[in-house]
């Protein structure tokens, strides 16, 4: 029997920390507002958090655009609030997981400063992309890429004695160039950055952009330059996915048993990879490089039960194959709210999109493997899709000036408490606004009020996660699907738990029992209604 491993089955809460609580009152989420927010999240029953990066950053991209890897920003805290979070969480048994951005760093970074004033050919340029433009006096880019946040790829610099001089590659924006990881120097320092963060008790890392990292040596021309911009997402497949970034996960892995071997607390590698097929997915999960990888077809699925059955067969394939546990995932910090996205209008508590996010939700949490929670999804909080031009943050919409794809409308910071703005978020007599405006409706989705709703998403999350940690058919293994009437998805866990969910609008004949362990809205015996999922014991 395999030994059980605390990752393979975890569910972890993705911190967003500026947006989370605020405790010094400028508007800003920090670190000691997540220390303060501990007890529910142990409350609401995850094993784990995920903090965004906190690091000191101009704050252009929310601080993946990272100056100093080893610090924290003074907008979130300091070192010793960091040590004082880390020593709460472990107190309370709750894993704590950093992000880090190896793909790029700051364009004020120290080294990209060292690189800016360095001769071409330099020790210091060979750190990044830096190469001559094209055309007789290299006016033009090195090659045609395009950058995922809009615009060209290549930036041109003014050399120290003020002439024209080549150009860098910045695959998200200029503000964010990428490292070169075939110069020795960048390894190295990647591994000092892991292991200050290991020595300060940190339980792993999300990994941000880890099918990255390396491009194709030559940048050459790609067939399809705009790919990236297109999408928002890394399909260019000169500058993503390539084959020499798995050696790094090798390494990294290694540094982390190195600190499992010393005192058998297991470190957790889990990487944001966004790669074409489950196949290729499940390479960077192979049983030496990275635990876990978030699989993003679930998210990005329509709702329909023929498109979920197969984004789950094929993870279920091809991830768990390789020894590792599927990673899922329906909300994050760069996607549309589910609530919305399956058809939520913005200002409703209720509704098609509401009823079908908490259906989707009980599904996720029934599957094998682990699974992530965005802050505020298990509050049901749809997105924000009316802030207004003049507030908006995100470097796409500076880059494009095009709303589609931003990603402010996911950030608003929580509601906590109250009937009017900032909603519990930040306190104090002269508090700042919330760097984000909430919209009033955020009213009914208050997390005090959600605590003392028994209807409420959080319940739902919150008995799901009990469930799901107690009942010994759940967290890993396998599923067998079940024949089911069109529009119908379900399947069995273990011995004789059942979750089934209906894609449609009207109830099917399913034998439901009359009283379900758990069911995201009303059953009835022999029907589960139209965007309902629920879990029941059977002797099927």
């Amino acid at each position: 029997m395999r030994a059980h491993h605390w990752w393979r089955d975890a569910v972890i809460y993705q911190v967003y920390v500026r947006s989370f609580l605020d405790s010094t009152g400028d508007g800003i989420g920090d670190l000691a507002g997540v220390r303060a927010g501990l007890p529910y999240l142990k409350r609401l029953g995850v094993d784990g958090i995920w903090l965004s990066p906190f690091y000191p950053s101009p704050q252009r991209d929310h601080g993946y655009d990272v100056a100093d890897y080893c610090d924290v920003d003074p907008l979130f805290g300091n070192l010793r609030e960091f040590d004082q979070l880390v020593g709460a969480a472990r107190r309370l048994g709750v894993k704590v997981l950093l992000d880090i951005v190896p793909n790029h760093c700051s364009s004020e970074h120290p080294w990209f400063q060292d690189a800016l004033a360095s001769a071409p050919a330099s020790a210091a340029r060979a750190r990044f992309h830096f190469a001559d433009g094209r055309g007789p006096d290299g006016s033009q880019p090195p090659n045609n890429w395009h950058a995922m946040f809009g615009g060209p790829a290549w930036t041109r610099i003014t050399e120290v004695d003020g002439r024209p001089g080549q150009w860098y590659l910045h695959m998200f924006t200029p503000e964010q160039p990428d490292w070169n990881w075939r110069t020795p120097d960048v390894k190295a320092e990647f591994e000092r950055v892991l292991r200050f963060w290991l020595d300060r008790g940190v339980d792993g890392f999300r990994i941000d952009v880890a099918a990255g990292l390396f491009k194709h040596p030559e940048l050459p021309d790609s067939p399809d330059p705009e790919a990236d911009a297109r999408t928002r997402d890394s399909v260019n497949p000169l500058a993503w996915n390539q084959p020499e970034v798995h050696d790094v996960w090798r390494h990294w892995r290694a540094v982390c048993e190195e600190y499992t071997a010393q005192d058998g607390r297991e470190r957790l590698l889990v990487g944001e990879v966004s790669v074409p097929t489950a196949r290729e997915h499940a390479q960077y999960v192979r049983p030496d490089e990275l635990h876990q990888a978030f699989f993003f077809d679930l998210l990005g699925a329509p709702w329909d039960a023929d498109a979920f059955r197969k984004v789950i067969s094929e993870a279920v394939q091809d991830i768990a194959g390789t020894g590792s546990t599927v990673t899922w995932v329906l909300n994050n910090h760069d996607q549309v709210r589910s609530v919305t996205r399956y058809g939520e209008p913005a200002t409703e508590g209720s509704g098609l999109g509401a009823a079908r996010a908490r259906a989707a939700a009980l599904l996720m949490l029934a599957l094998p493997g682990a699974a992530y929670i965005y802050q505020g999804e298990e509050l049901g909080l749809p997105e924000v899709v009316d802030l207004p031009d003049d507030v908006l943050t995100d470097p796409i919409f500076y880059r494009t000036g095009s709303r589609a794809r931003i990603r402010d409308g996911c950030r608003v910071p929580l509601p906590w408490s109250g009937q009017a703005s900032p909603f519990g978020f930040t306190t104090g007599i002269q508090a700042a606004k919330p760097w984000l405006p909430q919209p009033d409706w955020f009213a009914q989705y208050a997390t005090d009020r959600a605590l003392t709703d028994t209807r409420s998403f959080w319940h739902l999350y919150r008995d799901g996660l009990q469930l799901r940690a107690t009942l010994p058919q759940m967290g890993e293994g396998t599923l067998q699907w079940l024949n089911t009437p069109p529009g119908v998805l379900a399947f069995t866990r273990g011995d004789g738990l059942v979750c089934a969910i209906n894609f449609g609008t009207t109830p099917t004949a399913t034998p439901v029992p009359k009283a379900p362990l758990l069911a995201s809205g009303p059953c009835e015996v022999g029907e589960l209604p139209g965007s309902t999922s629920a879990w029941w014991i059977s002797d099927l």
